[in-house]
């Protein structure tokens, strides 16, 4: 009896070519996970050559020389411990001035249905169609104006208010029944602590991901940083790398890459580890029992 599932290969077809599939399929992972770590392995090897091997025409694949000590020079040479510090920083405070501004704001929205919410909302997903690079010169005169350049005010306050994380919030709270919130208003439970009580315990699929995501964006950075952040000692780490790139004939190259290489591990382990996470709370749009 045929499957009344319809797929993309019918099951009869699938089994008469099976081994044509498979292939298929094979050739084609293989191919995409060379394109996407192939920049990664050559980044990584690049790091343990000598510099003459780096800068020779003909490149090598597997390196001829090894120095594996070239990671140690970098972390000292580079200073990247530093600038890490500084970087996560940055990435710690948007992260947190995110959540106080994006999760009171979604709520509104959801539950509490403001006048003008529907325009509020759509004015905000309207920022979401323009460029960044259209915003870099009106937002970076504000903060000129307010003397907050070479400061950490300069990268969280921009951060702070983000029109994706409020929308993503306020479609998992509009899931959120609302008998609950009833419940708990006539037990006495205002709307902050509806908040804090009911809303939030419920969402931390939804919040877990809306943190990782302001982590890694407010981490990996690099335009609006380069305007604001001008002083040395207040740089993060992608701007520092840059101003450093640009000093070749002082910076060799191999440390650079191992720079490079360093400044992505953070980022990698924490997408690797909360894969998962950033996938489920995406999708997460409802709700059981």
């Amino acid at each position: 009896m045929e499957s009344d599932v319809r797929t993309l290969i019918s099951p009869i077809l699938l089994k008469r070519h099976k081994v044509l599939y498979f292939a298929t399929l094979t050739f084609f992972v293989l191919l995409f996970a060379v394109v996407f770590f192939f920049p990664l392995y050559w980044m990584i090897t690049g790091a343990v050559k000598d510099p003459q091997e780096l800068i020779q025409p003909t490149p090598t694949l597997i390196p001829e020389s090894f120095y594996p000590g070239t990671y140690l020079d970098a972390w000292r040479e580079l200073k990247i411990g530093k600038f890490l510090l500084n970087t996560a920083m940055y990435a710690g405070g948007a992260w947190i001035l995110q959540l106080l501004v994006d999760v009171p704001a979604a709520y509104a929205l959801s539950k509490l249905r403001p006048w003008g919410g529907k325009l509020v909302l759509g004015a905000m997903l309207a920022t979401l169609m323009l460029p960044m690079t259209a915003l870099l010169i009106p937002a970076y005169l504000v903060v000129t104006n307010l003397g907050l350049l070479n400061t950490p005010w300069a990268i969280w306050l921009p951060a702070a208010a983000n029109a994706f994380n409020i929308y993503v919030l306020k479609r998992f709270f509009d899931q959120i029944p609302k008998d609950l919130l009833d419940a708990a208003e006539i037990d006495g439970a205002g709307k902050i602590r509806m908040l804090w009580s009911v809303v939030l315990p419920l969402s931390r699929p939804v919040l877990a991901v809306v943190s990782i995501l302001a982590i890694i964006g407010a981490w990996k950075d690099f335009l609006w940083p380069l305007l604001v952040l001008q002083e040395e000692g207040t740089r993060n780490i992608s701007v520092a790398l840059h101003y450093m790139a640009g000093t070749s004939g002082v910076t060799p190259f191999n440390q650079m890459l191992a720079g490079l290489v360093i400044a992505s591990v953070p980022m990698i382990v924490v997408f690797v580890l909360f894969q998962r996470h950033i996938l489920s709370g995406l999708s997460a749009g409802g709700m059981k029992g």
